[in-house]
């Protein structure tokens, strides 16, 4: 299997879609109430729930595409930022994924039963009581982490698309 040279039009609606439900999913995440031992979930943790599972699942479908559909490093680019460019992306799909998993063990740790968009219910990863009752904590850091390196793939797509001015965004942005 060799590397093409630019995305495909599958990798870029997963890429696209991913980018609006995480948009879309810090808006609902930063707006809900704020999480307290006994409370009953409402419709923005449901919400909240149902787009990471969706997450969930488009990332681990791009992760599986991005393996057997491989784009080669930009030829242009010096070696550090072919390496950087690597890690950032790699980084991304972990913690989107260790992101997306610590609230679906949290939604476990509360005990609480989220039908995802109502229609099936989230089978549990953890008991409630369990001793990873901080692992809320854990979330919450994850979610920041995923944050600033969202922060730096998006700083870094503006350099090469206005400072740079090289082909690198191009290759997301141009129809395949």
């Amino acid at each position: 299997m060799s590397a093409r040279l630019q995305y495909g039009t599958t990798a870029k609606i997963f890429h696209w879609l991913i980018v609006a439900l995480l948009v879309l999913q810090y808006l609902i995440g930063w707006f809900m109430p704020d999480i307290h031992h006994g409370m009953t979930p409402g419709v923005p943790m449901f919400a909240h729930v149902s787009f990471g599972m969706t997450i969930l699942v488009l990332i681990v479908l791009r992760l599986i595409w991005r393996l057997t559909h491989p784009v080669a490093p930009e030829s242009s680019l010096p070696p550090w930022q072919r390496l950087s460019s690597e890690a950032v992306h790699w980084l991304l799909y972990l913690l989107v994924i260790l992101t997306t998993l610590s609230g679906w063990l949290h939604v476990g740790l509360h005990g609480w039963s989220i039908p995802v968009f109502s229609v099936w219910p989230l089978p549990l990863l953890a008991a409630k009581g369990t001793a990873l009752a901080e692992f809320g904590h854990w979330h919450e850091t994850l979610e920041w982490a995923l944050l600033v390196l969202i922060g730096v793939h998006v700083a870094a797509a503006f350099a090469h698309l206005f400072v740079y001015r090289d082909s690198v965004m191009r290759r997301m942005l141009r129809a395949s």
